[in-house]
């Protein structure tokens, strides 16, 4: 007889070839459970158990299809366990079958030290019993000790009922204890009387793995599982299992140790992910009227939201509806909505700025990153289409708001100035965050980005830039020394810059729409302090950007990912070196810095000689070796003055209201002064 269920449309030709795609009727990793329970292998179903699916034409839960599906393949009974509600029956009917098989079924005998043993060998007969004859008499049992009247008959079954519960009384309704119930489960699926199935859900929670303790309960489930037989047709002529089922449901798949299902070929593995294009335009159609603008919707505005809703479960689907109406985002506008649905923030940073700082960002950006105008006027009309919101069109699966490579020579603020915008664009300098590549040199370190996947260590606690973003998606994320990543690593960003998300290992996705991902690179640095050595004059700007360019181009393609370089070469910005304009005015900002801590922590007021430091600073910096190394060597250099400073403060004690002056002798020697009574 053919199933009961038509599930899917299993040819395209008469040869048997063809793509198999589901219906309505249920999503294609039922139809594959169904297909493994015909080749007789229990399943592990692991992965989204807690998502809504349909079944029937209708939506369900995962536990309503599971059962709808062993139900339809031939299943008289279906149980359902799980640690909180114990053992229970989700059709209507079942409870009953199960307590009539279990009445039937032989009890635990009671062993000396008052624990029960399973009256079952895992094959219908008793363990610690002689084995049935089947005619209801036990082969080895004396002859003048068999029950005058067959326990068959209507009289002797009820004796034999009777005798057996004065000596092993049984609580009412179905076992709860989990060892109680994979005996039970054992007993039913080693029998052929009836065909049965049976689903662990959670087992992973209540038996922790990674325990001894928990192993014997592994072993215990894993025999009901392996002992399974066929069932005998039904009177009606419904085609059976081709064993009675025993399956686990679980989360995660790596939670359950690896010798419990690995080692038999009779228990097969079925991952259940997110719905496919076809299962959610099932869904987008079935919840069309639930969105705000559905009357106006054409098939066309159905269809981008189907490519928008990659990755969502049934369960987000359905809230992504409710959202339509509260935040007002009809479906005709698939980019807003999914947008507005995964932030799920009522207050919108970008729409928060002020048109007029955003005007003048270039001088904002500008009075912070000294001799650097390129980059600032590209930064700041980068921030400035974000801000206005005008591009090209999306799919639903919004790129960042902005993606930079910063190249040039070391120490010219590059870092700097990803800091400066975070804080310009989202008023606090923790929404930056910096992630250094050099720390992610080696294979696995793609792992520590996404998360590792099911089954190896931290796999719980995610990847560090997924759950950054998810934390906080408004962000300005800077990738220190991308070069020194690892090719998988690169791969990782080409994702997110293509895509504009990232699924880590626990399958939560972080979506990178809000952020502004900058990358940095020193490649080509090397070659500043020839390219200076070659002539007395100042290297041209265009010179650099020449050089820098070419260098980034040329690295890109020796590490195999010239597609990275293409993807980013819209936004790769070449930093200045600094200039002799430009290194007064980082002096005096750093010698601020200085003047600022003396008067925070000793009341005093530190006041610089600017007439000897400005020529020293400006000879000191004129050096090729040392303007190779840009603003840091300035550092380096003002380090001496510094010391000179904490000496002075060590030796003589400046009392509060103290002016201290700070210069420099020719021959390069700091020197301090204090004029006492000044201040």
């Amino acid at each position: 007889m053919d199933d009961p269920v038509n599930t899917v449309d299993f040819t395209k030709d008469e040869d048997g070839t063809g793509p198999v795609t589901a219906d309505g009727m249920m999503p294609l990793w039922a139809v594959s459970l169904g297909w493994e329970l015909r080749r007789g292998r229990q399943v592990i179903l692991n992965g989204q158990i807690r998502d809504r699916w349909w079944f029937e034409d209708r939506p369900v839960t995962f536990r309503e299809l599971v059962a709808g599906v062993l139900e339809a393949r031939g299943a008289d009974v279906v149980g359902w366990w799980d640690p909180v509600a114990g053992l229970t029956f989700p059709l209507p009917g079942h409870a009953e079958r199960f307590a009539q098989l279990d009445a039937d079924r032989p009890r635990a005998a009671t062993r000396s030290d008052g624990r029960d043993t399973p009256a079952d060998n895992g094959r219908g007969a008793p363990r610690d019993t002689p084995a049935d004859n089947g005619r209801g008499t036990p082969r080895d049992t004396p002859a003048n000790d068999r029950p005058r009247t067959t326990p068959r008959g209507r009289g002797g079954s009820e004796r034999e009922r009777d005798r057996s519960s004065l000596l092993s009384p049984r609580p009412a309704g179905p076992p709860r204890a989990f060892d109680d119930v994979v005996a039970t489960v054992h007993r039913l699926a080693a029998s052929p009387d009836a065909a049965t199935a049976f689903v662990f859900q959670d087992v992973d929670h209540h038996l922790p793995p990674g325990q001894m303790e928990s192993n014997p309960g592994y072993l215990r489930l894993r025999a009901a599982m392996t002992d399974a037989v066929t069932p005998r047709p039904t009177p009606a002529g419904r085609r059976p299992h081709a064993r009675n089922a025993v399956l686990c449901a679980v989360g995660d798949v790596g939670r359950l140790p690896g010798w419990f299902h690995l080692e038999d070929p009779r228990i097969a593995t079925l991952h259940i992910g997110p719905p496919d294009p076809s299962e959610r335009r099932l869904w987008l159609t079935w919840l069309r009227g639930d969105f705000n603008g559905a009357p106006d919707a054409t098939r066309h505005d159905i269809e981008a939201l189907v490519g928008a809703t990659d990755g969502m479960s049934g369960w987000d689907i359905d809230a992504l509806a409710r959202t339509s109406w509260l935040r007002d985002a009809p479906l005709q506008k698939p980019d807003k909505l999914l947008e507005l649905h995964r932030l799920n923030v009522s207050v919108d940073p970008w729409t928060q700025l002020d048109r007029e700082t955003v005007a003048r960002a270039a001088d904002v950006l500008g009075a912070r990153v000294v001799g650097q105008s390129k980059a600032v006027d590209a930064v700041a009309a980068a921030l400035q289409a974000a801000f206005v919101g005008i591009d090209f069109g999306g799919s639903g699966t919004a790129r960042p708001r902005g993606a930079f490579f910063f190249v040039g020579p070391t120490g010219v603020g590059k870092t700097e100035l990803a800091k400066a915008v975070a804080e310009l664009m989202f008023g606090d300098q923790s929404a930056y965050a910096r992630f250094d590549m050099s720390e992610y040199q080696q294979e696995h370190a793609a792992e520590r980005l996404a998360g590792a996947p099911p089954g190896f260590i931290g796999h719980e606690q995610g990847g560090e830039l997924t759950r950054r973003v998810q934390e906080r998606p408004f962000s300005v994320l800077l990738f220190d020394e991308i070069e020194k990543a690892h090719p998988r690593v690169l791969d990782k960003f080409l994702q997110i810059l293509e895509d504009g998300r990232l699924t880590d290992g626990r399958g939560q996705t972080a979506y990178f729409s809000q952020c502004l991902i900058i990358f940095t690179s020193n490649t080509g640095a090397e070659a500043v302090q020839d390219l200076l050595s070659e002539g007395d004059e100042e290297v041209p700007y265009s010179v650099l950007e020449a050089h820098f360019t070419r260098a980034v181009e040329e690295k890109f393609r020796a590490m195999g990912r010239p597609e990275i370089y293409g993807r980013l070469k819209p936004g790769v910005v070449v930093f200045d070196m600094l200039r002799r304009a430009h290194i007064v005015k980082i002096a005096d900002r750093l010698l601020g810095q200085l003047t600022e801590s003396v008067r925070e922590r000793h009341q005093a007021e530190l006041v610089a000689d600017t007439d000897t430091l400005h020529p020293w600073i400006t000879e000191r910096m004129s050096d090729p070796e040392h303007q190779a190394y840009g603003g840091r060597q300035i550092r380096n250099e003002l380090e001496r003055l510094r010391a000179a400073v904490v000496s002075h403060f060590l030796a003589h004690r400046p009392t509060p209201g103290s002016r201290i002056r700070l210069g420099i002798e020719d021959d390069g020697t700091p020197w301090v002064r204090t004029e006492e009574g000044n201040g």
